[in-house]
């Protein structure tokens, strides 16, 4: 049956932002202050991304910051959305996010991506070798599950903390690939339409289809992550996306720096960078509380998502803040 977004949990993605002029450790408090706010507002998850090498980005030691939102919230879960995999040894995931279950029972969620967070040099001086593959994913997932699970008294290797913990495992992706994965070791699958639009219908369908139930999940369920700001008026909201533009613009001129404030995004970009950060950004809500229901109602419509999760990029905390709760009100509350 149908859902509206009325009847749906909705969650949130943080990259911890780093603004122009700001030390990451204001940025680290602002997170914190949001997810504070969000768990308030009734916001099921707050999950934080690994990123490498990116001067606008806090949340790289991301197991470290899930461990602090989580000691300075309650009842939301905190999670990884994601954790990239191929950067690390499974067996240290299995420990941090068991070490993180053993302190915040029932709260912790581990999404994994396999792309590498970063771009390829860094990437190595984390990994320390050049062998490391991101094809070597589907069976590094299944290892981690297995650090996880109950304790087998013929594995010679366990994860302490870790075995036991169960942590819900997600699989997150913007390809086919991910979501079929997703389906066959039947986990739950976030598709991160927020920046790679392309493949979200037939990714969901294809992971709808092909799912197994296994232990963790008996059908499948579905979190597209989708860029949402809101504001009183469609016009005060325009302005607050010009932060969001140009971080996204940087993105496509590779050259990335902290979040800058609102402007006038006529001077900065061209017709064919608009058009591409635009494209880029099909699955972005920008406007007045009644412009982005009814686009996230349609967005719902189209994708029957079990959950959404939003992001979300703009300059100001306390109109960030403001923006999370007047999406908040459009969804079902976990409180």
């Amino acid at each position: 049956m149908s859902k509206k977004i009325a009847e749906i949990p909705i969650s949130l993605l943080d990259l911890a932002p780093i603004l122009e002029g700001q030390h990451p450790q204001e940025a680290i408090q602002n997170s914190l202050t949001l997810a504070q706010a969000a768990e308030s507002f009734g916001y099921k998850r707050d999950w934080f991304a690994e990123h490498h090498n990116m001067p606008n980005i806090a949340s790289s030691a991301t197991s470290v910051l899930i461990g602090h939102i989580a000691n300075g919230t309650s009842k939301i879960r905190v999670g990884s959305g994601g954790v990239m995999l191929p950067n690390h040894a499974p067996l240290v995931i299995a420990e941090q996010f068991g070490t993180l279950a053993s302190i915040y029972p029932n709260r912790i969620d581990l999404g994994l991506g396999r792309a590498p967070g970063t771009d390829q040099i860094t990437s190595i001086a984390l990994r320390r070798s050049r062998h490391g593959s991101v094809d070597d994913f589907p069976e590094d997932v299944l290892e981690l599950q297995n650090y996880l699970a109950p304790y087998n008294p013929k594995s010679k290797v366990n994860a302490y903390p870790g075995v036991g913990t169960e942590v819900p495992i997600w699989l997150l992706g913007s390809s086919l690939y991910s979501a079929q994965l997703a389906a066959m070791l039947g986990l739950s699958y976030s598709f991160a339409s927020h920046f790679a639009p392309t493949y979200l219908t037939e990714a969901l369908e294809t992971y709808r289809d092909q799912f197994k139930p296994s232990a963790q999940l008996s059908k499948p369920y579905v979190m597209p992550c989708v860029n949402v700001i809101a504001a009183d008026t469609d016009e005060q909201a325009r302005l607050l996306a010009s932060t969001f533009y140009q971080m996204a613009l940087g993105l496509i001129r590779n050259k990335r720096k902290p979040l800058q404030p609102p402007t006038d995004m006529s001077n900065i970009w061209s017709p064919r960078e608009e058009e591409t950060v635009k494209q880029m950004m099909t699955y972005s809500f920008i406007g007045s509380k009644e412009t982005i229901a009814n686009e996230l109602e349609d967005f719902q419509t189209k994708t029957q998502a079990d959950e959404i999760m939003v992001t979300s990029y703009i300059y100001d905390q306390e109109a960030k803040i403001k923006s999370f709760e007047m999406v908040s009100d459009l969804f079902q509350s976990s409180n």
